[in-house]
Parts: structure tokens; C-alpha cells; sequence
């Protein structure tokens, strides 16, 4: 879960969309230009494992493979809170959350 503060941090997808209409990643949109390598133009959302380490989940240390985000998608669930910046989002108190 991701609020929607949230949703303009997230990283851009390397093929464009089949649909043009609404899609940020196409050359009319100026999110991809023709003959561009997106691998060698787009290093800030891309990991390297030879500069840096993936980040830990806050509340359960396991390894979030999502870039800028704190918390796992699982623990992000269960508390309802947004995965990138900790908000909250939902009341969970009367829900019966699993992560199954």
C-alpha cells in the first residue's frame, strides 16, 4: 500500500504502455525517448549491489526490494500504514488482518 503522496516516488516502468492514453512512459509524454537506454539513463531507481544494500523492513527486518520504501509490503498490511513513508491509512482495529 502506497498513499498517494507516495505514488509520484515511485520508479517508472522500462517498456512503455501498449495503452498511450494516460501512460507516463511514452516519447509524447517525454517520459522515454527513442534509442534511449533506460539501464544507463535511469540509475536512480535501479540497484546496485555493488554500491549499496537493499533497505530492512523497520518493524520486521527482512529486506524491502522496493526503492525509497521503509517498511515490507506484508508489515504495510497488516498495519495499514503506507510501505514508502509510514502514514497511516486505514484504522485496522476492527480487522482480522493475516499475511497469509
Amino acid at each position: 500500500m502506497v498513499c498517494q503522496d507516495c505514488e509520484k516516488k515511485l520508479g517508472r516502468v522500462i517498456t512503455p504502455d501498449p495503452w498511450k492514453i494516460g501512460a507516463r512512459n511514452t516519447v509524447e509524454s517525454g517520459g522515454r525517448k527513442l534509442g534511449e537506454n533506460k539501464l544507463l539513463t535511469a540509475k536512480k531507481s535501479r540497484f546496485s549491489p555493488y554500491n549499496s544494500k537493499f533497505q530492512q523492513c523497520r518493524i520486521c527486518r527482512t529486506s524491502v526490494h522496493q526503492a525509497g520504501s521503509s517498511y515490507c509490503q506484508a508489515c504495510a498490511y497488516k498495519k495499514g500504514i503506507c510501505a514508502m513513508c509510514g502514514k497511516k491509512l486505514i484504522d485496522t482495529k476492527n480487522y482480522r488482518q493475516s499475511s497469509t
